[in-house]
């Protein structure tokens, strides 16, 4: 498969530049659709003249047919990625991550797609008990996770074959922090290095699952390899392990942090049961928190 063509919605962005090394250090001929909302031309400047680059959005259906021409793998990962976000913008969640998906899905059955892997959350999941499997009744809390939960069964829904990767939080290298919607390793890391104490909403002692983003671009390759799966299955990107916020912030040589209230539509406790992953996938997670954290720079 390494002279195949693949298409990455969201090249451009944190996870999806990670992808996009990855793909082309296996010598894939690799398209990037990427309306540059969030992510950022510099995460490809070192392909610049081995990849094709396509500026627009997913809410566009003329642009992801245009994308999807041609292409064997779509991974789907342009999104708007924020819970407080949606909150604030439901309609706009809606039209980018469902509507996106539909239209992702519609351009890759017409360009005759063999696959389309779509990057979903362990926000559908809403509080329930870790660690959390595939099996777990869904409860979304806020538009975002919503609206991954319709955009799976849009994928289960498709002539195309589908998988459903359900990312827990993940980090690493390119994560922005200067927005107020960014992951709280980014934001937590860059406060850590200008000594400046982070704001904790609620206690601090909400669990999250912090996966390395090089870990999940290698679940998302397997993912679109594996004949184990093609029917829009979930399936766990995590690590098992939860990590309370003020343990990462002690990680991370924090100062003492700041409290506020509780943020609206977020989750107590999360952390995967990465067994379904095992199965299908002979994927499993290799990056352990501390590790990880120093990658960062």
């Amino acid at each position: 498969m390494t002279d195949l063509p693949a298409l990455v919605t969201g090249g451009a962005g944190f996870i999806g530049s990670h992808l996009v090394d990855e793909l082309v250090a296996r010598g894939r001929r690799v398209t990037v659709l990427d309306d540059l909302s969030t992510g950022h031309r510099d995460n490809l400047a070192r392909h610049a003249g081995r990849i094709t680059f396509i500026e627009g959005g997913v809410e566009d259906l003329e642009a992801c047919r245009r994308a999807c021409i041609g292409m064997s793998e779509i991974f789907h990962l342009a999104s708007r990625v924020s819970v407080v976000e949606s909150v604030a913008s439901p309609t706009l969640y809606r039209e980018v991550v469902l509507g996106g998906t539909r239209n992702m899905l519609r351009a890759a059955e017409a360009a005759g797609a063999r696959r389309l892997v779509l990057a979903s959350s362990c926000s559908v999941y809403g509080d329930a008990a870790p660690p959390i499997s595939e099996a777990a009744s869904l409860d979304p809390q806020s538009p975002y996770a919503a609206m991954k939960a319709e955009a799976e069964e849009a994928c289960r829904e498709s002539s195309i074959s589908t998988v459903c990767p359900r990312f827990f939080n993940v980090y690493g290298p390119r994560q922005r922090a200067d927005s107020p919607y960014s992951g709280v390793i980014a934001i937590f890391a860059r406060m850590a290095a200008d000594s400046t104490s982070p704001t904790v909403f609620g206690d601090g002692l909400q669990t999250r699952d912090f996966i390395h983003v090089s870990d999940v671009v290698r679940g998302l390759r397997l993912a679109v390899e594996s004949p184990n799966v093609g029917r829009g299955e979930p399936i766990n990107f995590g690590t098992g392990t939860g990590t309370t916020v003020l343990e990462l912030a002690s990680l991370l040589g924090c100062p003492e942090p700041r409290f506020a209230p509780s943020r609206q539509g977020e989750v107590r406790h999360s952390a995967a049961n990465p067994a379904r992953g095992r199965e299908l996938l002979e994927f499993e997670s290799g990056v352990v928190l501390e590790s990880g954290l120093a990658t960062l720079g």
